[in-house]
C-alpha cells in the first residue's frame, strides 16, 4: 500500500478506503457518476424551497416598478439581488442568484426599439402609394432615386464606432474627448441611392446640411452619373423623409428643386415618407448602412480619409459608391416664412393656374405625401 501511494500520489487512508469499496457489496456506481446517488451537497433551492419564489418576487416587482421594492432604484444585477434575498434571510452567492435566474427563465437583454408609436389608419395607405408610385417609375426606365443626409461626423483622431482588425495589443489610439473645437472641422454626408442600379452617390459637404445642399447634391448626381444612366428619361421621382434639408415643410427645399427642374427641364415628383418612418427609407439600409460597416473602427482624421472611405464601399450584392467632397459653403439661411408663397421667392414668379401648363405644386393624397415640380415651358 505504501507502494502504490508512492506511484498514485494518493494518502493511504484513502487506498484504503477505495479497496475496501471494492471489495465489499455495495452496488457499483453508473458510468459518469463519482458518487452515489444522492451524495454531496443539496442544492439552495432544495435545501430552501423558498428561495425561488422569493427571488421571483423580487425580480417581478422591480420589473413592475413597485415603488417600494429594494431594488427599484438600484441596478437588477445579480449582486444586488443577492443583497436583496440576504436581506430577507437567504444568503445566497452572486453566481448561485445567476444559475436560479436562469432556471427561472430569465437571460441578460438589451432593450429592443419595436414600439412605432402611434400609426394613422391611413398610414398603409400612404405607403402603398408611394410603393406604387416608385414601381410605376421603374417600370417605366425612369430614375427613382432615395436621398438623405447621413450622421454628420467630426473629422479628426476621434474615436469611431464599431472594431477592425489590428496587430495584438496595438489599438488605434484616438484622442479622449471629442470636443467640436478640437476637430478640423464637420463632415455633412447627403447620399443619393439608385434604386434601379443598385448605385450610390455621396456629396460630402463641409458647412451646412441645407435645402441648397440638398438640391445641389441631387444636381451633382443627375450630371455626374444619372443622365448617363437615364439618357431618355423624361421625369424624376425622388424619396425623402419629412425632415431635415428636405423636409416636408421647407419652403426652401421646394424653390430650389423647382429652379432644379427647370434648369434639367424634365419634372420632378417628391414622394415624402410619412413621419416616424424615415427608417423605411431605402437609402437607409441600402446604403448608410454599409458605408457604417466599412468605415467602423477606422478615426475619420481629415476629409480625404472620409471620402475614400466611402468611396470603396462595396457589397457581394453589387453596391458600388462614388464620393465626392463639396468645399462650397451653404450658409444656414431661414426658409421663407410660412405667410409668405414660395412662389414670391422666385426671381420670376408665374401665376398658379389651376389645370393649366405653368409650374405648380400639387399634392396628391396627403399634403405631405407627394409633390410635382414641372420645368418652365
Amino acid at each position: 500500500m505504501t507502494r502504490l501511494a508512492r506511484v498514485t500520489g494518493l494518502f493511504r487512508p484513502t487506498i484504503r478506503k477505495g479497496v475496501a469499496e471494492l471489495r465489499s457489496t455495495a452496488p457499483t456506481l453508473s458510468a459518469g457518476r463519482i458518487r452515489r446517488t444522492g451524495g454531496g451537497r443539496k442544492k439552495v433551492e432544495v435545501v430552501h424551497p423558498a428561495v425561488l419564489p422569493i427571488l421571483q418576487v423580487i425580480v417581478e416587482a422591480s420589473t413592475a416598478g413597485s415603488p417600494t421594492d429594494v431594488l427599484r432604484w438600484t441596478s437588477k444585477s445579480k449582486t444586488n439581488l443577492a443583497v436583496a434575498l440576504a436581506g430577507r434571510g437567504h444568503r445566497i452567492a452572486p453566481n448561485t442568484v445567476c444559475r436560479l435566474l436562469r432556471e427561472l427563465g430569465y437571460s441578460l437583454q438589451a432593450n429592443r426599439k419595436d414600439k412605432e408609436g402611434r400609426s394613422p389608419p391611413e398610414r398603409a395607405v400612404q405607403v402603398g402609394y408611394l410603393n406604387d408610385q416608385a414601381r410605376a417609375f421603374l417600370e417605366r426606365g425612369q430614375p427613382v432615386i432615395s436621398v438623405d443626409t447621413q450622421k454628420k461626423e467630426l473629422v479628426g483622431d476621434f474615436k469611431n464606432a464599431g472594431r477592425c482588425w489590428q496587430p495584438m495589443g496595438q489599438p488605434i489610439r484616438v484622442q479622449i474627448h471629442d470636443f467640436p473645437s478640437m476637430s478640423i472641422g464637420k463632415a455633412v454626408p447627403y447620399g443619393i441611392y439608385d434604386v434601379a442600379h443598385n448605385r450610390g452617390f455621396v456629396n460630402v459637404g463641409t458647412s451646412h446640411d441645407t435645402p441648397d445642399f440638398a438640391v445641389e447634391s441631387i444636381r451633382l448626381w443627375w450630371e455626374e452619373e444619372g443622365h448617363a444612366q437615364f439618357s431618355g428619361a423624361d421625369s424624376l421621382l425622388v424619396l425623402a423623409d419629412s425632415g431635415g434639408s428636405n423636409s416636408a415643410r421647407s419652403r426652401l427645399w421646394k424653390v430650389r428643386l423647382q429652379a432644379l427642374a427647370d434648369a434639367l427641364q424634365i419634372p420632378i415628383t417628391v414622394c415624402h415618407l410619412p413621419p416616424g418612418t424615415s427608417k423605411w427609407n431605402k437609402i437607409e439600409h441600402r446604403l448608410f448602412a454599409y458605408i457604417s460597416i466599412h468605415w467602423r473602427g477606422r478615426p475619420l482624421v481629415d476629409f480625404h480619409t472620409i471620402v475614400s472611405l466611402i468611396g470603396a464601399t462595396s457589397t457581394t450584392t453589387g453596391l458600388t459608391v462614388t464620393a465626392r467632397l463639396d468645399l462650397n459653403t451653404y450658409p444656414n439661411w431661414e426658409s421663407p416664412s410660412p405667410t409668405q408663397s414660395w412662389r414670391s421667392s422666385r426671381s420670376n414668379p408665374t401665376p398658379l393656374i389651376p389645370n393649366g401648363t405653368t409650374p405648380f405644386i400639387r399634392a396628391l393624397l396627403d399634403p405631405e405625401s407627394e409633390t410635382l415640380f414641372l420645368p418652365v415651358p
